[in-house]
């Protein structure tokens, strides 16, 4: 039997793709992270796998041979995935380099490789949210973490791996296991969190005339949604290149906040709040994920609502701790 490798493993996506891993019987893992002094060791706790494997110790065995004949796919989602990173020889040694090692030792071995790109290399959406390789070159992301993300798109698309292993752009997903994430916790857990301690939610004011306060769109994605996308490629080596991980329905952050809301069975009360000068600039004011080509390639399950998936994390998570 060989290993089915999860990087960022412990993390919020990858320990859900683990979790679901191990409800279909699949137990024969390595789950590569950094855990640092960080908490996310929890994620781990009620999880299955053969080993746990530091990320550099991971780069570090695989040059040194240890783990040849013995991968069957990498599941690649280990990534700074902060937006307001500044360290941008961080995120370029983190997101770029780390991302072309492993895909060019996959590749080199005809083995599965799938990564997280993200929605962020979209930018202000200009060139829209075409999932279409004719587009990767145009984009023009907004902030560091996105242009880590788009050059690997970019290195990939240049160096003709893009046929060859599949890159998920996932755009807002949230859900059960994001808890250590602090900032880059989804406004669900924040809403919730805030609706518990002071009986409101705090939202950024529009500064684009064309959106009012808490108008502004996002496509948001429940977690196992995203997670369903992602395993969907796992075992099906014929189907290459970039893909959208979305709804393709935008939602407001009003729906949002009134989704927790309605699943506390609470009244809304929502407060508008300025948005920090720093993000002004960086701000996505819509997204919308174009989903056509995951359903030509034969992806056939509908994604909860935004309703349906913020009630399911409430009440069967968020509540039930």
């Amino acid at each position: 039997m060989k290993y089915l490798v999860v990087t960022g493993g412990a993390g919020f996506i990858g320990a859900n793709i683990v979790k679901t891993l191990n409800e279909l019987g699949e137990e024969r893992i390595l789950v590569i992270d950094n855990l640092n002094t960080s908490e996310k060791w929890k994620n781990l706790v009620d999880l299955s796998f053969d080993d746990y494997v530091h990320k550099n110790k991971f780069i570090e065995k695989l040059k040194e041979g240890k783990y040849e004949n013995s991968i069957k796919a990498i599941i690649h989602l280990g990534a700074r995935s902060s937006t307001t990173e500044k360290d941008v020889d961080f995120l370029m040694e983190n997101n770029y380099e780390y991302t072309k090692t492993l895909a060019l030792w996959a590749v080199e071995r005809d083995i599965r490789f799938i990564y997280a790109s993200s929605a962020a290399t979209y930018g202000d959406g200009s060139y829209g949210f075409s999932d279409d390789h004719s587009l990767i070159q145009k984009l023009r992301p907004l902030n560091a973490y996105g242009y880590s993300k788009q050059i690997f798109d970019v290195w990939a698309l240049k160096n003709k791996l893009i046929d060859k292993i599949v890159g998920l752009k996932y755009f807002n997903v949230y859900g059960p296991r994001e808890w250590h994430k602090g900032d880059m916790r989804s406004m669900v857990l924040k809403a919730y969190e805030s609706i518990k301690k002071e009986g409101k939610i705090r939202l950024f004011k529009s500064y684009n005339p064309k959106y009012k306060d808490g108008e502004q769109l996002r496509d948001f994605i429940y977690v196992k949604d995203a997670v369903q996308m992602t395993l969907f490629f796992l075992d099906k080596p014929h189907i290459n290149g970039i893909f959208n991980v979305g709804t393709g329905i935008p939602r407001s952050w009003n729906d949002l906040a009134r989704a927790v809301f309605s699943a506390l069975n609470l009244k809304p009360n929502i407060e508008y709040i300025d948005m920090p000068e720093v993000l002004r600039g960086k701000y996505q004011y819509f997204t919308k994920a174009q989903m056509e080509k995951i359903k030509l390639a034969g992806y056939e399950l509908s994604t909860l609502s935004l309703e349906e998936g913020v009630k399911d994390y409430v009440l069967n998570h968020l509540e039930a701790k």
